[in-house]
C-alpha cells in the first residue's frame, strides 16, 4: 500500500490496490477542496440561475440579472458581491452601470451540464 500516508498505514484494508487507487484519484487534499467550493457556489438556485445568466448573456448588468432571474435587484448584487469575492465573476463599470462577466472558467463545463440537462428535459416535455 504505497500511496497510504503513514497516519493511516495501520488501518485495515480489503483490496489494498482499490485503497491506493482510490487516494491516487483524491490527489492533492487542497484540489479536493477547491473543486468543493466550486460546486458550493453552484448549489444554491439563486446563484446558478445567476450565474447561468452571466455566463450566456455577460457582460450583463444587475438590472437585467433581475429581470432575467425574477430576483430583486438588491439579492442580485448580493449573490454578485458573493460571486466576486469567490472570482467567480468580475464587474467592469460602463458609465454608471456595472456589467458581470464570468472569470473562473473551470465553471464553464458544470454550466453547460446544467444547462444542457435543462434544455434536454425541455425538449422532452414537447
Amino acid at each position: 500500500m504505497h500511496l497510504v500516508p503513514p497516519e493511516r498505514a495501520g488501518q485495515p484494508a480489503i483490496d489494498e490496490h482499490r485503497a491506493c487507487e482510490a487516494i491516487e484519484a483524491l490527489g492533492d487534499p487542497g484540489h479536493v477542496a477547491a473543486w468543493a467550493e466550486r460546486f458550493a457556489l453552484v448549489s444554491d438556485p439563486n446563484r446558478l440561475a445567476i450565474l447561468l445568466s452571466v455566463d450566456r448573456a455577460g457582460p450583463i448588468s444587475v438590472t437585467d440579472l433581475a429581470l432575467a432571474t425574477g430576483l430583486t435587484a438588491t439579492s442580485v448584487s448580493q449573490v454578485l458581491r458573493l460571486l466576486r469575492a469567490s472570482g467567480a465573476v468580475t464587474g467592469t463599470r460602463d458609465g454608471r452601470v456595472i456589467r458581470y462577466r464570468l472569470t473562473d472558467r473551470t465553471l464553464g463545463p458544470i454550466l453547460a451540464m446544467a444547462r444542457a440537462t435543462h434544455t434536454a428535459a425541455r425538449a422532452d416535455h414537447r
